[in-house]
């Protein structure tokens, strides 16, 4: 994991989550959409912005190698960070019950858990860089 480019992934989740939060609350209190169909399009789009500012900024690809596939991994790794934050904080909540008064304890655990998770799977799966040279144990190439 690269740690040097975590703060600016940090950087372009909190305005994610901004975009998120707007369009969802626009959506719901100006054109009416329930909390579902108005979560699913202020998921998307904050996710779609997630990955070209992540891409572009902090792991610095052109936009002339975007492909779907990337595309598609990185939904798939923000969909499980979700399923990770939404399950730290019910398990937060179920060992410490008394933080149900105080839900933005649990919300920080999950949300610090689940990007920890984010950060590492993109870094590893989405962003990384093809593995072309492949190293002999001695440690010269191939």
């Amino acid at each position: 994991m690269n740690s040097r480019k975590l703060p600016g992934f940090v950087v372009v989740g909190a305005i994610g989550f901004l975009i998120d939060a707007g369009i969802l609350t626009i959506l719901m209190t100006g054109f009416g959409f329930d909390h579902y169909s108005a979560r699913a399009i202020s998921f998307t789009v904050a996710v779609t912005f997630t990955w070209y500012m992540n891409r572009r900024w902090v792991f610095e690809k052109s936009s002339a190698s975007m492909n779907g596939r990337e595309y598609s991994s990185y939904i798939f790794v923000q969909v499980i960070g979700a399923v990770i934050n939404l399950s730290v904080f019910v398990a937060v909540i179920e060992i410490v019950p008394s933080l149900t008064s105080m839900p933005v304890i649990p919300l920080a655990v999950g949300a610090v858990t689940a990007l920890l998770f984010n950060f590492s799977a993109s870094s590893r799966f989405v962003f990384s860089e093809p593995q072309n040279n492949k190293t002999e144990p001695g440690g010269s190439e191939q």
